[in-house]
């Protein structure tokens, strides 16, 4: 068996969960992380068992990150503005945060504590719910990187565009064995609500991908919310209000 080869600091500080790569390569730079005591340079190599060691500032700085969910109405798109439609994020104000009735005191948030808030994932434009925008790189990675295994839940509104109902066997297809652009999709969990709305439980997020799942067996979407993310749910929050993410939540 070959011996494991040496890989960059920040790739392995992210790969440990300790930083994104930007936030590591930061720190590097700062001088906030040694490597076996010795204080690390950017482009160094490591290897697993050597140790890495963050100075408490580091750490300081990343509990200030925030973290906060919106609930995004339709006609607002997730990231960067598009024919005229406005990012998700214009609606993460400090007049326009949400402190819930039954909750412990939450502290209102300034605008400067608001900038650099960057979409965890997509809702397209005519989808409505849970929407994470987040200064973490951490976060954001655990939600979006390419190995992610969190669940994202989804409430849809359908019509079957055929006489009866959707067919048993339909209904497994949308669970395991649909491809999308040539590539198989991870499996989902897929069951009715009621008679027109089902439940969709995704480990996965490509584009449009409910809607494209459902046209593949006859559906129609009428309507698509977003409940769940790991164990955080939308709840209670109005849609077009936002939240921090509060501190014992975790989407793990």
């Amino acid at each position: 068996m070959s011996p494991p080869e040496p890989v960059r600091l920040s790739k392995r500080m992210s790969e440990l969960g300790l930083a994104s790569r930007r936030e590591a390569d930061e720190w590097i730079e700062r001088g906030w992380v040694q490597v076996d005591g010795a204080v690390a340079i950017l482009g160094l190599r490591v290897l697993p068992h050597q140790t890495i060691t963050i100075d408490p500032r580091a750490r300081a700085q990343q509990a200030r990150r925030i973290t906060v969910i919106l609930n995004k109405p339709i006609g607002y798109v997730s990231a960067q503005a598009e024919d005229g439609y406005q990012p998700a994020v214009v609606l993460v104000t400090p007049d326009n945060q949400w402190r819930d009735p039954d909750a412990k005191r939450v502290a209102a948030l300034r605008r400067q504590d608001l900038l650099g808030l960057a979409p965890a994932g997509r809702l397209d434009i005519d989808s409505t719910g849970l929407l994470v925008l987040t200064q973490d790189g951490r976060i954001a990675k655990l939600l979006i990187g390419e190995d992610s295994r969190i669940e994202k839940e989804y409430l849809v509104r359908v019509r079957y565009s055929k006489p009866g109902r959707l067919p048993a066997g339909d209904l497994k297809l949308l669970s395991v064995g649909l491809s999308l652009d040539g590539k198989p999709l991870r499996p989902a969990r897929v069951a009715w609500q009621n008679e027109d709305q089902l439940s969709f439980v995704l480990r996965e997020g490509r584009k449009r991908q409910i809607r494209r799942m459902c046209d593949a067996v006859g559906l129609k979407v009428l309507g698509l919310k977003r409940v769940r993310i790991g164990q955080v749910r939308l709840g209670a929050l109005p849609e077009g209000k936002w939240r921090p993410l509060g501190p014992a939540e975790t989407f793990d």
